[in-house]
């Protein structure tokens, strides 16, 4: 049975933390980087059985890259703490990259209603068709995926915001990496606002630091 451990990088998410957690696979160890919040998110964390490490260099890159550093699986599931993403999903993903089929296994959203506002999903298609230009067969830069530990950190990414996940799928195209994509329900976080498309100005920085990494 291959072992998986889960990577939730976390800012302010004490509010649906415990419903994320309670959902996740019960025998997969969880980690939770705390990015810097001020609601007593890793209280939180640690009262529900995860293991908590602190980054506090602002960042979504900072947080997944610190959460690879200290993970001891030889498998890592990375995903979003704000409860919006259907953990059913991660088995799956898991056996495909455990039994060789492919290298990385990503999510594809797929939204209910009110969960993916215009602004987020316009620049979302954007640059997943910029990516299958340049021959990465992905249709959304998810923040889901699993993918062997030591090979994620071997990929060399550079990004500590919010283009992380895109330089994650750039290089590992450049790589020659099998990429499978697979469809996962996403609703509406469970609590907060999303720090990126929860308004238009954080997906504007979301796109602009990616965009840089499209030149």
């Amino acid at each position: 049975m291959h072992r998986v451990e889960i990577v939730l990088p976390c800012l302010d998410e004490a509010e649906a933390l415990p419903g994320v957690l309670t959902a996740l696979p019960s025998e997969w160890p969880v980690l939770v980087v705390d990015n810097g919040s001020s609601d007593g998110t890793a209280q939180v964390a640690r009262a529900h059985g995860a293991r908590v490490v602190v980054e506090d260099r602002r960042g979504y890159g900072a947080a997944v890259h610190t959460g690879l550093e200290h993970a001891g699986a030889e498998l890592v599931a990375v995903l979003d703490g704000d409860g919006s993403l259907d953990a059913d999903v991660l088995p799956p993903m898991a056996a495909v990259v455990a039994a060789g089929r492919v290298d990385l296994a990503v999510g594809r959203r797929i939204p209910e209603p009110g969960s993916w506002p215009w602004h987020a999903r316009v620049g979302n298609a954007l640059i997943a068709a910029e990516l299958r230009r340049r021959g990465v067969p992905v249709h959304d830069v998810a923040p889901i995926r699993v993918a062997r530990r030591a090979a994620l950190l071997g990929l060399g990414i550079v990004d500590r915001a919010f283009g992380y996940p895109l330089e994650l799928l750039l290089r590992a195209g450049a790589a020659g990496w099998r990429i499978e994509e697979v469809p996962v329900r996403y609703a509406r976080r469970a609590g907060g606002r999303s720090k990126v498309s929860g308004s238009v100005a954080g997906t504007a920085r979301a796109v602009r630091d990616m965009a840089g990494l499209l030149r």
